[in-house]
């Protein structure tokens, strides 16, 4: 982690577009080629040899310098041959459009190839670059670069931690969401362990650096997933796939027909009949169709690569915290004892809570408040018992807001009853607390993450949508892991895990013969998010690395949004198998035997072939109004396209 950062010249905003600049340039050309051949006849010469010259020139140079490094044949050898035949028979637009196909096609792998340097950069913006280091016996502000194991630093309330190290003094709450991808604090005091990036919330702690750089638990992760991206590997385009054997056996066919007939107008028109156009199409245009009709429905899909792989996925894997849940704590459950009111009891919680800095305390207030609980008087004598709660006096009587480490208290005596509350409540995997006036126990409040609205129909329709196995992966502990799953229908689960034990459990998924897809949030989640065969990203609550290390973002944290995705991800792949058989090959197939027999010219074989290729378009166009029709009840769901 760390290093220099490189000073940008230039215009931002030209330096973010500068990828579109050749093929919007190149399809300027081309669309004016149209205009001049059909519309304006004044030239002396026909304007699409300049675009045929500018992008042909391009697919040459670049076909070649592929094949001498890849030394295997592409679909390019196949464009470059169709660009001969092209520009021997006069069809010089066709062959400009052609160069523009493949020109097109690397432009879209091009934008996406930033993702895993902005995926690393994310992460280490969660490092600050300045930390309190104790020198001569006193705390100084000094970079990052200067912090070596074994320094003392000082961390204050809302300041993120700078290195892995052990508390020597103080006590703290500490949000490790970042690392654990736990949604509540841990309280942390003298001899804990605490982590880079993760934020006290509270107190102010000297901390004994162990852990500098990569070699901390944020730097393995930033390392995790450089790897990641690394072995996620590419898949092979199909029009590669059927270069590779079709390419050869045209060229046969070119030398048979030749030797045969040594008629060099057959020749030609196999190859502009041959020519890959069609074939280049039916990926992107598919892509780039379903593509923008998710974006109006606020999914973000990066590529084909991703929607192919997510219409064959069979296992899904759903992080909890701020995936399944809110990834916020709220009041829950409320009981009254000793005949006090809820008012009453909520009322004293929140006088207790009003000065605290607490997660806890703030789900109290906001409980407080959304009962209509607007005034709180302020409370004398704040005391934090760590690890236990607060005391505070207000009119004259002490109150206590205290978890089940009250119960250790021999000068309080706690009734059976609030007594078996907090068990009860830590059953289910939530915090319990006892609120306590003057001794006397006058309720119990329990706070969790709460389970997302409709999540448990979101759940349903992905199954209808073809995924059967679902599994929740948390860092939490199994009573809260075993709450929530019964709450969402999950049956599988597996609990108190870090970043590396998620990464495995999808290595191992993926070892069975899984197609795997993983949905989180966190910065723990983007090794797993990374790895698995498709990452989908809860958007707009997601960290930045989980985005940029994912797949597919669900811009508007609709959770009902995975189905419908998974559904056009489907229709899509369908769309583009249409467009790969039945309209590049069977056309082309079809249109080489006609060739070869002298059925057809050039002018006629290039016509064929454009057709075709209008044809693969059209039908492309139809995911631009595809819909997935949500059922009145899940279960009972339709595809429409």
């Amino acid at each position: 982690m760390g290093g220099s950062k490189s000073k940008k010249t230039g215009n931002p905003m030209l330096q973010k577009y500068k990828k579109f600049y050749f093929p919007g340039a190149i399809l300027i050309l081309i669309l004016l080629a149209v205009l001049f051949q059909y519309s304006w006849k004044v030239l002396p010469f026909d304007f699409a040899l300049i675009p045929l010259v500018i992008a042909g020139g391009y697919v040459i140079w670049s076909t070649a310098e592929a094949t001498f490094k890849l030394k295997k044949i592409t679909a390019g050898i196949m464009v470059v041959l169709a660009l001969i035949g092209t520009t021997y028979v006069g069809e010089y637009l066709a062959g400009a459009i052609v160069s523009f196909m493949m020109i097109f096609g690397e432009f879209l792998e091009e934008v996406t190839l930033d993702k895993t340097r902005n995926a690393v950069k994310a992460l280490i913006k969660l490092v600050p670059d300045v930390a309190r280091k104790k020198i001569d016996g006193e705390y100084k502000e000094v970079s990052l670069k200067k912090i070596r194991v074994g320094d003392m630093l000082l961390v204050k309330p809302g300041e993120r931690i700078a290195v892995d190290g052990v508390i020597v003094s103080g006590q703290a709450a500490i949000n490790e969401a970042s690392i654990t991808g736990e949604s509540m604090p841990v309280d942390k005091t003298v001899d804990d362990k605490v982590y880079v990036g993760t934020i006290n919330e509270n107190g102010v702690l000297e901390i004994l650096a162990e852990k500098i750089g990569s070699d901390t638990t944020l730097g393995k992760i930033i390392k995790t997933v450089k790897l990641a991206q690394e072995n996620k590997g590419d898949v092979q385009k199909a029009a590669d796939k059927f270069a590779k054997y079709f390419t050869p056996i045209i060229l046969l066919i070119c030398a048979v027909v030749w030797f045969m007939t040594h008629e060099l107008m057959r020749v030609m028109t196999i190859l502009v009949i041959a020519c890959p156009c069609a074939l280049v199409l039916a990926t992107p245009t598919a892509v780039v169709a379903s593509v923008g009709n998710a974006a109006k429905r606020g999914v973000l899909i990066k590529g084909g690569i991703a929607l192919e792989k997510a219409a064959k996925i069979t296992t899904l894997c759903m992080d909890k915290t701020g995936t399944l849940t809110e990834g916020k704590p709220k009041v829950v459950n409320v009981k009254c004892f000793n005949g006090y009111s809820e008012k009453d009891l909520i009322l004293t919680a929140a006088i207790a809570e009003k000065n605290s800095q607490h997660p806890l305390a703030k789900a109290i207030l906001e409980y407080a408040l959304s009962k209509g609980i607007k005034d709180i008087p302020d409370a004398e004598d704040f005391n934090m018992m760590f690890g236990r709660g607060i005391k505070v006096k207000y009119e004259n009587k002490s109150v206590e807001v205290s978890n089940s480490k009250v119960l250790q208290d021999e000068s309080l005596k706690i009734n059976k009853d609030a007594a078996d509350y907090l068990k009860e409540q830590e059953s289910y995997g939530r915090t319990s607390l006892l609120v306590i006036k003057d001794g006397v126990v006058i309720g119990g409040l329990a706070i969790a993450d709460t389970v997302r609205e409709n999540m448990k129909t979101a759940l349903e329709l992905i199954r209808e949508a073809g995924i059967k196995r679902i599994i929740m992966l948390t860092g939490d502990n199994e009573a809260t892991a075993k709450t929530i799953a019964e709450q969402v229908g999950i049956t599988e689960f597996h609990t108190n895990l870090l970043p590396d034990d998620k990464l495995n459990i999808i290595k191992d998924l993926k070892s069975q013969g899984e197609s795997v897809a993983m949905i989180g949030d966190g910065v723990n989640d983007a090794p797993a998010l990374t790895l698995s065969d498709i990452g989908i990203a809860m958007g707009a609550i997601g960290t930045d690395v989980a985005i940029e290390s994912s797949d597919i973002a669900l811009m508007a944290d609709d959770m009902m949004m995975v189905s419908e995705t998974f559904g056009l991800s489907k229709r899509t792949y369908g769309i583009i198998k249409q467009n790969i058989w039945l309209f590049a090959v069977i056309v082309n197939v079809a249109g080489v035997l006609l060739s070869s027999a002298g059925f057809l010219s050039p002018i006629a074989g290039a016509i064929v072939h454009n057709i075709s290729s209008v044809f693969v378009v059209l039908n492309s166009a139809r995911m631009l109004s595809y819909t997935y029709n949500k059922p009145a009840n899940a279960g009972k769901s339709s595809v429409a396209a």
